[in-house]
C-alpha cells in the first residue's frame, strides 16, 4: 500500500484502511473500491489523503499512532468544554474526568509501541484546527515524555496539560483569534494573555496537577529568554511547557491555515532543529526528532536526482533521511529497486517533498 494525497485519488483504486467520520463512525470500509462519490465524500471530510493498495509495493503494514476512534472522541470532549465555556455554561467535572479519560487511553496505546517513530499521516486528517490541533500536540508531547522515560502519572498529566494547552483562548475576542491578518500590536497583547488565562481557569475550575497548570502556562516561553507570561528562560521554564512548546510549534507549522498553507513535515523538522538553544530546549529536540517520521511509511517522494519512490522504512538517528523503494524516474517507470538515503554513499540525494 501506498499513500496518496486526496487529490491523486482515483476511481478504482482500493481503499487499504477503514476511514472514520469526526463522530467516529465508520464511513468507508477497508478493501472498498473508490468511486467519484467515495472520492467526493473523503474530500467533504476533509482529509488530506488516505492509504490505498498498490500493486508497487503491497506488504508495508500500516500503523496509526492512536486509534482513530480514540482521536475522535478525544475531540469531541475537548469541543464540549470549549463551547461551553464560550456560551459562559459551567463546565462540568465530569467533562473533566472525560477527558483525563481519554488522556490515559492515548497514553496507553502510546506505551503499547513506546519504540515507533510518530506517523504524522495520521496526526493530519480533518481541518477543525482548533480541537484537531490539541489531540496531535498531547500526542506528540506524549510521544516525546515516552521517549525521555516518563511514568504513566506524569505522561498523563503532560497529556492533559497540553490537551488543555489552549483553553485559555475562549477568554480572547473572537475578532482576534479568526483574525486571517497579521495583529496589531495591541490585539497580540491580547493574545499573549491566552496562557496565563488558560492556567488560572484551570486552578479555579478544575483539581488537575500543578505540573499540568504550569505546562499550559509555559507553552509560549522561549528557552532563551523572550517569551510570554514570565519572560522566564532554560531550566526555569517547567518541563511540561517546554515539551509542549515544541509539539505546538511542529503542528501547527504542518497544518494548513486559512492564510497559509502548512509546511511540509521535513521543513517543519528543519525549523525545529533550527530554533535549537532560542526557542526550544536542545536536550529535548534532539529526542523530539527520533521520534518524528516527517516521511511517513507509505508515502510517495521524489528525491532530488528525480527519482520517485515509496518510503518503506524510517531511522531514529536519520530522521530525514528513509529507506525508499524507487520505480520512477522523472515520467518512466523504472525496475523498481530500494535506496537507503542513510548510507554514506548517497548522502548527495535528499528528498525534496512528497510526489
Amino acid at each position: 500500500m501506498r499513500f496518496a494525497p486526496t487529490y491523486c485519488l482515483r476511481e478504482g483504486m482500493i481503499n487499504a484502511d477503514n476511514l472514520y467520520g469526526e463522530s467516529g463512525e465508520l464511513v468507508l470500509a477497508k478493501n472498498t473500491m473508490l468511486t467519484m462519490d467515495y472520492i467526493k465524500g473523503i474530500r467533504n471530510l476533509n482529509y488530506h489523503g488516505i492509504y490505498i493498495e498498490d500493486d508497487i509495493l503491497n506488504d508495508i503494514p500500516i500503523v496509526n499512532t492512536i486509534n482513530e476512534r480514540v482521536r475522535n472522541k478525544t475531540v469531541r470532549s475537548l469541543k464540549d468544554i470549549f463551547i461551553s465555556k464560550e456560551n459562559d455554561s459551567p463546565v462540568s467535572k465530569k467533562k473533566f474526568n472525560e477527558i483525563e479519560n481519554q488522556v490515559e487511553t492515548i497514553v496507553e496505546e502510546i506505551l503499547e509501541n513506546k519504540n515507533m517513530m510518530v506517523n504524522m499521516v495520521d496526526l493530519k486528517v480533518f481541518d477543525d484546527y482548533t480541537y484537531f490541533h490539541s489531540v496531535n500536540v498531547a500526542v506528540l508531547s506524549i510521544v516525546l515524555g515516552t521517549a525521555l522515560g516518563l511514568d504513566k502519572t506524569e505522561l498523563c498529566n503532560l497529556g492533559f496539560g497540553a490537551l488543555l494547552h489552549d483553553i485559555g483562548k475562549v477568554f480572547i475576542t473572537k475578532e482576534i483569534l479568526n483574525k486571517e491578518g497579521p495583529l496589531t500590536d495591541e490585539e497580540f497583547t491580547q493574545m499573549k494573555k491566552h496562557s496565563s488565562f488558560g492556567y488560572e481557569y484551570l486552578i479555579k475550575e478544575y483539581e488537575c496537577s500543578k505540573s499540568s497548570q504550569l505546562g499550559i502556562r509555559d507553552h509560549h516561553e522561549k528557552f532563551a529568554g523572550g517569551g510570554y507570561p514570565n519572560n522566564i528562560k532554560g531550566d526555569d521554564i517547567s518541563l511540561y511547557g517546554r515539551i509542549i512548546s515544541i509539539a505546538d510549534v511542529y503542528d501547527a507549522l504542518t497544518s494548513d491555515r486559512p492564510y497559509r498553507k502548512g509546511l511540509i513535515p521535513s521543513e517543519a523538522i528543519e525549523y525545529i532543529m533550527g530554533s535549537n538553544c532560542v526557542l526550544f530546549d536542545p536536550d529535548l529536540v534532539r529526542v523530539f526528532i527520533t521520534k518524528i517520521a516527517p516521511y511517513p511509511v507509505g508515502s510517495c517522494v521524489k528525491l532530488s536526482n528525480g527519482l520517485i519512490g515509496i518510503v518503506t522504512e524510517n531511522f531514529e538517528s536519520y530522521c530525514l533521511r528513509p529507506n525508499v523503494w524507487v520505480f520512477r524516474n522523472g515520467d518512466v517507470e523504472v525496475t523498481p529497486y530500494e535506496i537507503c538515503l542513510a548510507d554514506h554513499e548517497v548522502l548527495n540525494i535528499t528528498v525534496i517533498g512528497f510526489a
